[in-house]
């Protein structure tokens, strides 16, 4: 699978996830209906791994990073979004979210020494302003009570635990770890870790068997985790985590492409140019230099 396809695919299904969450919210508790999605996926992807007769033995080192991967990449950081959504819209933790480029940066210079590439940089930048722009509405609306706060906070929180779920995967990638079976393992340790949490808080175990509900379940389990996660992970240890982060920042504009469909979401000029700017910012962060560095780069990583 080649990277720009790898990119489209992850784009489109976390794209269209956020409409298809809103029909998680209601009879389920967030914290159950996010438990049953990473549980379901769990079993998918070890019913993916027998099919294709995948190694499943790992060391016990091996599976304590596969835990931390799946605490931060399948657990903590859903947890704190779907917390945040009850208190900021969808476009401010769209927004906050987006920071996740920048952490991502840092945490890749911080914790693997990549050199910050300063095209890349820039066209971070371009991609949350131009978000930030065409979510300008809703940030407008914000303000610093106490519950926007702790919504704030939640989102940011969320986007952390994700950006050092990144790390941990180019860390399992980089010392050979493959992507379908780390994944498999990564989801079961953030179901269990969920279910924990539940059975601690006492969250009542409810089921919605209503259309919608199981629906948009099978798609987010298989479409929104299993494949999606599989080929963002891919693509970060084949680019890096600069480079995949800023997906990121792409399919909150999917979402908007699919609320306009079905939410009635009207267009501006200013989000308009919103738009503009992000995709200029993917051109810069997409774009490869043509050179022997670049090449060897990409070389280490497959």
């Amino acid at each position: 699978m080649g990277d720009s396809f790898l990119y489209f695919m992850t784009v489109l299904f976390w794209g269209t996830s956020w409409f298809a969450i809103t029909f998680q919210l209601g009879v389920v508790p967030p914290e159950a209906s996010i438990a049953y999605r990473f549980g379901l996926a769990a079993i998918l992807m070890f019913a993916i791994c027998a099919a294709t007769r995948r190694p499943m033995r790992f060391s016990l080192r091996d599976h304590l990073f596969m835990a931390l991967q799946g605490l931060c990449l399948f657990s903590v950081n859903y947890f704190f979004i779907y917390l945040a959504t009850r208190y900021l819209t969808s476009g401010q933790v769209a927004v906050v979210f987006a920071a996740i480029v920048v952490l991502n940066l840092i945490g890749s210079a911080v914790f693997f020494r990549t050199p910050v590439q300063l095209r890349v940089a820039v066209g971070a930048l371009l991609g949350i302003v131009g978000l930030i722009i065409v979510f300008w509405p809703d940030i407008r609306a914000f303000d610093l009570s106490r519950s926007g706060s702790l919504g704030l906070l939640l989102a940011f929180g969320g986007t952390l635990s994700a950006s050092l779920g990144n790390m941990v995967s180019f860390r399992n990638q980089r010392h050979g770890l493959p992507v379908i079976q780390t994944n498999a393992y990564g989801m079961t340790y953030g179901a269990g870790l969920l279910l924990l949490f539940c059975l601690a808080n006492g969250t009542r175990f409810t089921f919605d068997w209503s259309m919608p509900y199981v629906a948009s379940l099978l798609f987010l389990s298989f479409c929104a985790t299993v494949l999606a996660f599989w080929f963002y992970l891919t693509l970060l240890g084949r680019v890096g985590t600069a480079r995949a982060g800023y997906v990121t920042v792409l399919f909150p504009l999917v979402a908007l492409t699919v609320s306009t469909l079905f939410e009635g979401f009207a267009w501006t000029p200013l989000a308009l140019s919103g738009v503009v700017l992000v995709l200029l910012g993917n051109v810069l962060v997409l774009k490869r230099k043509p050179t022997a560095e670049t090449a060897g780069t990409a070389a280490r990583f497959r």
